[in-house]
């Protein structure tokens, strides 16, 4: 299998972990240790679909309780759900 390329530089995008963070009207969410993809060159980030449902998962759980904040982290969150 070949490397896995960054469209917008040409590095290599390797497997490692950033953080997530959205601030919606009345709350910020935190997420942690996000999986995903980081260029190696341009620190670019990506994140899988089922990452990406799985933040989104997070983030509505959040609005829902109507939390203003929540700092978490990404394997630990829905376990304690």
């Amino acid at each position: 299998m070949g490397k896995d390329i960054c469209p917008l530089c040409g590095g290599i995008k390797i497997d490692s972990t950033t953080n997530f963070t959205v601030d919606y009207k009345f709350g910020v969410v935190l997420v942690r240790d996000v999986p995903a993809k980081v260029c190696s060159q341009c620190g670019e980030e990506w994140t899988s679909d089922e990452t990406a449902e799985k933040i989104e998962t997070i983030v509505n759980l959040a609005k829902n309780q109507k939390q203003q904040l929540l700092i978490t982290s990404y394997n630990n969150y829905l376990k304690a759900s």
